[in-house]
């Protein structure tokens, strides 16, 4: 691809040649047990799930977390879409392949200021092992 093939995609959109089939989980929320003015997270097993394409999971970044019952490491993943706004929110599970990822921080959908371009949004994710 010449690199004027790749102004005219960045033009007309992004697209991800290799992505992956990505999996977004939302528990429905449920009346507070202990409050019914507020609502919770329900069950797992009861969240809607939403088929995202044009994305794929990456590492970037990882640390070492210990104290003195365990030890783990900790993965920084990021979900990379092309779709600046997909429905990826706080709260949501994020499942790639054989990887099970919770979003715990704001996705970003960064904006050019000069020609109002968005490339596609980018969700940090949490990974623990250990």
């Amino acid at each position: 691809m010449s690199w004027l093939d790749e102004v005219a995609l960045a033009e007309d959109g992004m697209s991800f040649a290799h992505g992956d089939t990505v999996y977004r989980d939302r528990r429905p929320l449920m009346t507070d047990p202990y409050n019914p003015d507020a609502t919770v997270p329900g069950a797992w097993s009861d969240a809607d799930t939403l088929v995202l394409t044009e994305a794929f999971v990456d590492d970037i970044s990882s640390s070492t977390v210990s104290d003195g019952a365990r030890s783990a490491i900790s993965s920084g993943k990021a979900l990379f879409l092309t779709d600046p706004d997909a429905d990826v929110q706080v709260g949501d599970r994020i499942r790639a392949g054989d990887l099970t990822l919770y979003v715990n921080e704001l996705p970003s959908s960064p904006k050019n200021p000069f020609t109002g371009w968005r490339p596609g949004r980018e969700v940090p994710l949490d990974h623990t092992l250990g």
